[in-house]
This record gives structure tokens, sequence and C-alpha cells, in this order.
């Protein structure tokens, strides 16, 4: 369902939903969103009817929550990513938290106050001059009675008037009145997120103090629109909820970034670069983190791996993408580039696969990957307090990992062999040296879980040593 556009119907149900729309005088996206919010009305009147009677008023029993859950309060926008919120409502829930939800008048063109109801167990909040709940201030009330905010899908236009303190619903006077944390979830067409305006209303955000998760690159609801712009999924909004409200540890407050994997560059349809870093470190250091207290961006590369619970992922493919989604994720006080990139791509990637021809094999031109750790080390503005890197080597591994941290810019390098013959690449365990601008800590052989928390426990003595 989080993946379903136009474009990826079969020819067959394309026929069918164009008639239907020409029928109704609709375009094909208005006429999926018709069926989509009468969809959610009737899963909303089902789940109603089978737990209430059909008179009473809009509640559900929801999954049992411990009396000391905490509590999310979720603003739907308008916007075809909204019936994502749905999912999002059962995936927090699943986290453990007690959902409360606000529609505005736009998202109620997408979804239903009574499906947005009935999945969270009371009623959904839509208007701010509501007889039932503005006798008591009700709007200062739901800014109050929460643990987070969580704004999802949070639109241009929600954006902008949180950016300039506007408030013309209850939504708007809920984000002003609020002091908790906020987690915005952008979605929007990508040349609107590209836009000046918005671009400066999310940078205001940002330095106000919200979180931000997403948004994706990917297609569109719109026919043909393709780019970043995607509402991130709701597993991602969820872990990136969860991480905000997470206990207290030796990294909390701190924003944690974390590379994984290897990247995989495309030579054509079929073919790809790629090394055989498994993504096991840099996802047993989110981890670690995650468990410290930190609010963990975990940026990976192709690896089958579980998602660490809790941790907002990105996944990305190539060098390039995990470049951008690096600059997006900062600022962050640490960031850790464990990822194995590719230190190069082909120069021009085939639309169709390369044949096989008699005679000389065909040349591959190359052309040279950005240096991501390089990149982010020397940044003059948003440079982490700690920046990271790994030295996978096979000979004289210190003094490379040495000569790549003079190099590269960074602060520490974590240097591994990973010749052959010591298992370290796919395997489960690592032998490491810690390498700074002065000293050099080789660490026992032990299982990369170990290496993540010894590794964050320095961390976390750097970070408070830098505090006094």
């Amino acid at each position: 369902m989080a993946s379903l556009t136009v474009r990826q119907l079969d020819d067959k149900l394309k026929a069918l939903l164009r008639l239907r729309a020409a029928r109704h005088g609709r375009s094909m996206e208005d006429e999926v969103r018709v069926i989509l919010k009468a969809a959610a009305e009737a899963a909303g009147r089902e789940v109603l009817e089978k737990f209430e009677p059909p008179a009473m008023a809009v509640r559900r029993r929801a999954p049992p929550v411990a009396a000391d859950a905490r509590r999310i309060l979720l603003i739907i926008g308008g916007g075809i990513a909204a019936y994502k919120s749905l999912d999002l409502i059962r995936r927090l829930q699943d986290s453990g938290a007690r959902v409360r939800c606000i529609l505005t008048a736009a998202a109620q063109h997408f979804v239903t106050p009574l499906a947005a109801g009935a999945l969270a167990g009371e009623r959904a909040f839509t208007d701010l001059f509501d007889a039932q709940s503005e006798f008591d201030v009700g709007h200062i009330r739901l800014a109050r009675d929460t643990d987070l905010v969580v704004v999802a899908p949070a639109t241009a236009d929600l954006l902008a008037k949180m950016a300039g303190g506007h408030v013309d619903d209850l939504a708007g006077a809920v984000l002003l009145a609020t002091d908790r944390p906020i987690l915005l979830a952008p979605a929007m067409n990508p040349r609107m997120w590209a836009a000046k305006a918005t671009q400066r209303n999310l940078a205001q955000l940002v330095a106000d103090g919200v979180r931000v998760v997403g948004p994706n690159s990917g297609e569109m609801a719109e026919r043909g629109e393709a780019g970043l712009g995607r509402m991130a999924e709701p597993r991602e909004i969820a872990a990136a909820a969860a991480a905000m409200l997470r206990v207290a540890g030796p990294l909390s407050g701190a924003r944690v970034l974390v590379t994984s994997g290897p990247t995989h560059e495309p030579i054509d349809p079929v073919r790809f670069i790629a090394n055989r870093s498994s993504g096991k470190q840099g996802h047993a250091i989110a981890a670690a983190a995650a468990a410290a207290g930190a609010d963990v961006v975990l940026i990976a590369g192709p690896a089958d791996l579980p998602e660490p619970p809790g941790i907002a992922v990105v996944k990305v493919e190539t060098a390039n993408e995990m470049l951008a989604a690096v600059e997006r994720a900062l600022p962050a006080d640490v960031a850790v580039f464990a990822a194995a990139v590719a230190d190069w791509r082909v120069e021009r990637v085939s639309r169709g696969k390369i044949k096989k021809q008699h005679g000389e094999p065909r040349a591959l031109a190359l052309v040279e990957n950005p240096d991501i750790l390089a990149t982010v080390a020397h940044l003059k503005n948003h440079r982490p307090r700690l920046v990271i890197g790994f030295a996978a080597e096979t000979d004289d591994v210190v003094a490379n990992a040495r000569a790549k941290l003079a190099k590269k810019g960074c602060d520490w390098i974590l240097a591994n062999d990973v010749s052959p013959e010591t298992g370290i690449m796919g395997g489960d365990s690592n032998t490491i040296h810690l390498i700074t601008a002065t000293s050099v800590e080789s660490w026992p052989r032990q299982s990369k879980d170990d290496v993540a928390r010894q590794l964050i426990e320095r961390v976390a003595a750097a970070l408070r040593g830098e505090k006094r």
C-alpha cells in the first residue's frame, strides 16, 4: 500500500480507473483519493461495528497500554500521503504509545476522523471551535497532555504556518501552544520541497528545535512526477518518534549519524560495482548509540540486515545517494562513517543490458565517487563535533590509517585488517585500532556488538570532556 501509485497499477486496473474517473468527471488522481476515502470510511465502520454498537460514540478498544505509556499527538496534514497515517497509528501503538489524532480540514479529504479515531481508540479532533472540547480550552489541553507531537504528513502549508506562527485552525493552535518536542514528516511535490520558501521555513523550524524525518525519494502520486518529497514510511516515522521518547542515557540529547553497509554503483540494469561489506558493524554502532539515549539516523546501503529498533533508517543504493542523505541528516553531534562506499562509479550507466561481444571485452570508463567522510570533516557549517571514519586495510594497517586520518580531516579513525584470512569483512567479530591525532589504541578481537558498545562509551566520554 505504501508504494501504491497510479503508474504502478496494471493496465487492466488503469483502464478501469480511467473509465470510472471519466464517468465522474474527475482526474485519475482525484478518483484514487475518492476510492481511498471510501475505503477508509468502510474500514472504520467495520471496526466500530465489531467493538461498539453503531449508535454509540466513535470509540474503539485500542490495544492495552501501560498506565505510564508515552503519549503521542499525531497531526495529520492534507496530502495524498495522509493514507499512510492510519498505518502510522498502529505502529506508534505497537511501540507502546497512546495516540491521539488531529485532522486538518484538508486531511479529511483523504482520511476520515472516523477511521483515525477508530484506530486510535478515541475520537479524533478536527475543529478549533468544537463545543465539546473548547469549553475548557481544549487546544491548550491537547498541546500539553502529550509527550511528543508528530506531524505526518507535514505539508508545505503546515511548514509555512509553523515557521511563521500562523494560527487559523486546531492544528496550528496546538503547534503554537505546545512546549513538547515536535517531529515532522514532510510530504509534498519535489518542486514544492525544493522551493526556496519551503527550505527557508524548514531551516527556521530546525533552528527552533523541531526534528525532521524524511522526505524520501521516489514516485509521486501525480502522473510522471518523481523525486525527493515522498513522506517517510510509517516504520521510519515510528522509529524516529521512539528515539525521541527514549529514556535518558550517556548520549541523551545528542544526535548521532551513522552510515553502514556497501554501496551499489550500477553498470547497467543488471550489473553493479559493489564490495563485500555486510553492514553489521555500522548497524551495531547505530543500535549502541540508540541504547545510550542518542537520537540516531542510520543511512544504510544495500544490506540484508534487520533495521535496529527505535532508529530512523534511510535506505540508499549509491554513493551519491548516501552523500545526499548525509547532508539532509545534518546537523549532528557525532557522525560515524562505517559504510564501505565504492570509490568509483561508471561514467555513463547503460540503459540496456550490455551484451557480451566477441573479441576485446568492453571497457568501462570510471569516475571517482564523492568522498563523504572528507566532505563532512571539512564542513565550515554544521560540522559534527566528532567525525569518525573507518579504514579497511589489508597491509600496513596503522600506517595507512594514520595517513587517512590526516588526509580526510576527521577526528578518529577505526582501522581494521580485512584480509580474507581475518574473516572480518562479512563476519561477526572485529579487531580495531582506534587512531587519533595523538595516539593509537589497539582493541582485542571481539564481537562487532562489543566493538560498537566500546566505541559509544568512548564517544560519550569525549563529548562529556568537551562540555567541561
